[in-house]
């Protein structure tokens, strides 16, 4: 008897050393009943005819990347989905008051609900969780950096306005089986920029949203179209790209300004132009590139550069008419018939040629020139004193030659004042031309940009 009395406190004693084993905790017995049973693959309806309605809303944080060139533009974006999952239901009194959990989005079913425009996933983040309330009640948080394609306006570029859709439909469920809705009402969607990063290249005018269902294959699916609209703000473009083009073109402006017969305005007309070229091409990357349509301001740089072509081609023009030979000139019956009316009075411009082209040794007494009174007196004395001393008749004809050469030397000096003063007249005509085109082309973009940026 006392053996088995002394087998049962040492079993006692043994018992005591030994720890208890653990009870689990209520929301792992929560999480397990939960899931024992459950069935990722299968939608969480008990009657198989009944609806799963999916709530959507979405909050835009930034605009990352406007492409032109593929059509394409990269936004970040909360996303949010709210469902009913009839299997996830439970008391809170038998699990210690638990009301809500996590559970792994692995483990239950999520409704397919994509974006129709997607190009690229992005990096998002990875959300392995979501919420579960005590009444079935699911709730998918995450974060989505969007690539979507959209049909970019670029030709008002840098005034322009984009409106680009997120639309979200489930790829296979009809909506017999998914319903989609909006979580929040549509006015508090699209006037929701709390969240958006408003200090960048875009602002967010607003986020208008609309339900609407599609046919297809004889069954109706629901969609739900979120249209971002954006503004590009114009102000870093206007600074980098516009008004240092207005500069170079009001230097060339001013340059007509420089004398004609000082030989440099050309050589500065040609070195503003390659300075445009240069400035031109290191903005190439600024530009949006757009394989449909040119942006407008584009055209505004490749018309400046026409503009400063033409004032290059004008200031040639006007230089080569200058430096015309006399000769030349003489032959020339529309110059002659301008000088005939333009020039200085007094002095008759084929006489003034005339007389610069003549010498007393090619004087011809047979032929009957105009020659200046005082000149024709001289001829006719040097003619009757033929008989003279040598010495006396060469110191005459000497200070004839020298009276000739003085008036050829006046005659074309005024022949050449007269010139001067018709190729600046016609520069002044050709000048006033370039300004009224430069100042029609300007008022015109200056109307398309403030129409557009007002707009």
């Amino acid at each position: 008897m006392s053996l088995i009395w002394l087998t049962l406190l040492f079993s006692a004693h043994l018992c005591e050393c030994v720890p208890e084993k653990p009870k689990r905790s209520a929301l792992n017995q929560l999480t397990r009943t939960l899931l024992r049973k459950y069935d990722c693959g299968v939608r969480p309806v008990h009657n198989w005819t009944s609806l799963t309605t999916v709530y959507i809303d979405l909050i835009l944080q930034s605009v990352l990347d406007v492409d032109g060139k593929t059509q394409s533009i990269t936004t970040s974006i909360w996303y949010r989905q709210f469902w009913t999952d009839e299997f996830l239901v439970w008391d809170p009194e038998e699990f210690d008051g638990i009301n809500e959990i996590s559970l792994s989005s692995d483990a239950i079913w999520i409704p397919d609900v994509i974006v129709t425009e997607f190009v690229d996933a992005g990096k998002s983040p990875p959300i392995p969780y979501v919420y579960v309330n005590s009444s079935g009640s699911v709730k998918n948080y995450r974060p989505m950096q969007v690539a979507i394609a959209c049909n970019l306006e670029m030709y008002a570029f840098p005034f322009d306005k984009q409106n680009c859709s997120l639309t979200f439909r489930s790829w296979l469920h009809s909506v017999k089986e998914i319903d989609l809705a909006l979580w929040r009402s549509a006015e508090a969607i699209s006037n929701d920029k709390r969240e958006f990063m408003n200090d960048g290249e875009w602002e967010l005018l607003s986020i208008p949203s609309r339900y609407w269902l599609i046919h297809q294959d004889n069954t109706d699916y629901a969609h739900i179209q979120f249209n971002v609209l954006i503004r590009r703000r114009p102000l870093l473009y206007v600074v980098g790209l516009l008004i240092p083009s207005l500069f170079l073109m009001l230097v060339d402006v001013i340059s007509f300004y420089l004398p004609l017969n000082s030989g440099t305005r050309i050589a500065f007309k040609i070195s503003i132009l390659l300075g445009y070229t240069v400035f031109r091409v290191n903005l190439t990357d600024e530009m949006p590139s757009t394989a449909v349509r040119t942006p407008l301001i584009g055209v505004f740089f490749v018309v400046c550069m026409a503009l400063l072509m033409l004032s290059l081609i004008k200031s040639i023009l006007v230089v080569k008419l200058l430096h015309h030979s006399e000769k030349e000139v003489r032959q020339m019956s529309v110059s002659a018939c301008l000088l005939d009316k333009y020039g200085s009075a007094g002095h008759g411009f084929t006489d003034s040629v005339l007389t610069s082209i003549k010498t007393l040794d090619h004087i011809n007494p047979s032929v009957d020139y105009e020659l200046e009174p005082s000149l024709e007196e001289d001829l006719l004395s040097l003619n009757e004193i033929q008989d003279a001393p040598s010495g006396l008749e060469w110191l005459l004809r000497e200070l004839v030659s020298l009276r000739v050469a003085l008036s050829q030397e006046d005659s074309e000096s005024s022949a050449q004042a007269d010139w001067l003063a018709l190729c600046s007249k016609l520069d002044r005509f050709l000048f006033r031309f370039y300004l009224l085109v430069l100042a029609l082309y300007a008022s015109t973009l200056l109307l398309l940009w403030a129409s557009w940026s007002f707009a």
